[in-house]
């Protein structure tokens, strides 16, 4: 055993507490991670067991591949030692990962009548977790599905800020889906009258409920009526419970509607939705006046996080998100878009998730604010997103592995006990994971190392690129494993870090932690 080895094991020799080491998680109070800590050693022990390693430096979890020369194995390994850390992570080993985990008969069943049609086929899209995230006193692996390099990495960097400065936190402010019908009337005159009939307060009751015979789960709140010439635009505002909404409003909205029209012959409907919704579009009015979940979320961040961390400084980080996010924006015209790249982790998010991509439009409105305090020994960042359009039911929610996303979350279906409360709780991880977005893409500006980073992260080298295209899979794994072996050197001591949490192995593939059992 080498002198850092016995001095590992001296160290948690005289802890008082018996710590998971992988973890560092209080195993005595949570007894569930005493078999986690069992079931992790021998993931390593099977995996580790005959591979040369260089343990020069600590080795996270994105070096897996690296390490091993084998990214089938590198995945199976994560995924595995992801499922050890808590209740809600487990499920990440619900998502098809291997040959033989994806059931197509199942799946086409699944999507028939109800997701696509003139169906040929699925498209494979990779899916990544950022994470531990720590969202209001909760930790998360939150799955992104991108094919964009780096953008994983990135957030994985602020996320990391964010758990070492004490986590961030998210509230939903405002809860509605909305739509728009637009209704013709005879003169201009007699749309302003019809106007202020829809938004007569006793009116409107009455209006609530003809929409809530159409559901058990949503509730009108509000009309607004807007008047252009002879034609009257009415807003509709509505609670959703868990899903997102927008065929349930569209059904309510229907009905409302068909017995106005009724009672004023006069009136004739030209369209269910007018644009003044407003759906896959930008729109100054989800800017100001919200659509769906409009949520902020906070974090305040040491100065030594700011440097350590996202290696830049207080100053620039905050110099850097005022003229580009703020004045750049601006100056572009641009509407919702005071921000580095929002879109990039809600799109990731919301495939994932089995939200609908297109609305990322709407839902990634967001305006980022940082600001020094306490004389600039801290950092205070917030995202302010008015338009977040999310569910945890309906839509593409119910299939296999998106289903397993919301798993790894804690939100998949409705909540039983508080409807509504799932898919809020979604918004809320979601600004979470764009403020990490956020904050690891303004500081690499700042600091000017971002074509750097993605240099290193989105390209591959050309004797790779050649291999991957020349050899046959099985061939380019042996190639791989045969050229780590022969230039890394066998080192005393093996350190896998996640959250400055390591385990130790020695040469011969004994653990040095006597805190962790060998099976």
């Amino acid at each position: 055993m080498t002198i850092i080895g016995r001095s590992l094991a001296r160290k948690a020799l005289r802890s008082v507490k018996t710590v998971n080491p992988l973890f560092q998680k209080d195993v005595i109070r949570h007894p569930r991670l005493k078999s986690s800590a069992a079931a992790t050693a021998a993931v390593l022990e099977d995996v580790f067991h005959g591979i040369q390693l260089d343990t020069s430096k600590p080795i996270r979890l994105h070096k897996l591949e690296d390490i091993l020369g084998d990214t089938s194995k590198a995945v199976d390994v994560r995924r595995r030692l992801i499922a050890e850390d808590n209740e809600n992570a487990r499920s990440v080993l619900k998502l098809p990962a291997a040959e033989g985990d994806f059931a197509t008969d199942e799946f086409y069943n699944k999507v028939h009548g109800a997701n696509c049609e003139n169906v040929v086929g699925y498209l494979p899209v990779p899916v990544g977790v950022i994470g531990p995230l720590r969202v209001n006193d909760e930790e998360f692996y939150v799955p992104m599905a991108t094919t964009e390099g780096a953008l994983l990495a990135s957030a994985s960097r602020g996320a990391r800020a964010i758990e070492k400065s004490g986590g961030a936190y998210a509230k939903v402010m405002r809860d509605s889906m909305t739509r728009s019908p637009v209704v013709e009337l005879p003169t201009a005159m007699a749309a302003i009258e019809f106007a202020q009939y829809i938004e007569d307060p006793q009116n409107l009751e009455t209006f609530k409920g003809y929409f809530s015979n159409t559901t058990n789960f949503g509730r009108l709140e509000d009309i607004k009526a807007t008047v252009a010439g002879r034609y009257c635009f009415l807003r509709m505002s509505a609670s959703t419970g868990d899903a997102m909404g927008m065929n349930m409003v569209g059904k309510g909205c229907n009905e409302i509607l068909e017995n106005v029209l009724r009672d004023v012959p006069s009136a004739k409907l030209v369209a269910l939705s007018s644009n003044m919704c407003t759906d896959k579009k930008p729109s100054a009015m989800n800017w100001v006046n919200g659509r769906g979940k409009s949520v902020v979320c906070e974090v305040t961040i040491p100065k030594d996080v700011v440097e350590n961390v996202l290696k830049t400084t207080i100053p620039d980080l905050v110099k850097v998100n005022t003229i580009k996010n703020l004045v750049g924006s601006s100056l572009s015209g641009s509407i919702g878009g005071n921000n580095a790249h929002s879109s990039n982790l809600v799109t990731a998010f919301f495939i994932a998730t089995g939200q609908d991509p297109a609305q990322n439009v709407v839902s990634s409105n967001c305006m980022v604010i940082m600001e020094p305090l306490n004389d600039s020994t801290e950092l205070h960042v917030s995202v302010t997103m008015p338009s977040i359009e999310v569910g945890t039911v309906g839509g593409g929610t119910s299939l296999h592995s998106q289903k397993a996303c919301l798993s790894m979350l804690g939100v998949a279906g409705a909540s039983r006990e508080n409807p509504g409360e799932n898919s809020k709780k979604l918004a809320e991880i979601l600004s979470a994971t764009v403020l990490a977005g956020e904050l690891s893409l303004n500081a690499a500006l700042a600091s000017n190392n971002l074509i750097s980073a993605h240099m290193d992260l989105n390209r591959k080298p050309a004797s790779a690129e050649s291999q991957s295209t020349n050899e046959s899979p099985q061939n380019s794994v042996t190639s791989t494993k045969s050229s780590f072996s022969q230039n890394t050197q066998v080192r005393s001591l093996f350190s896998l870090s996640k959250r400055k949490k390591s385990i130790s192995v020695d040469s011969n593939g004994q653990f040095l932690d006597p805190q962790l059992p060998v099976p």
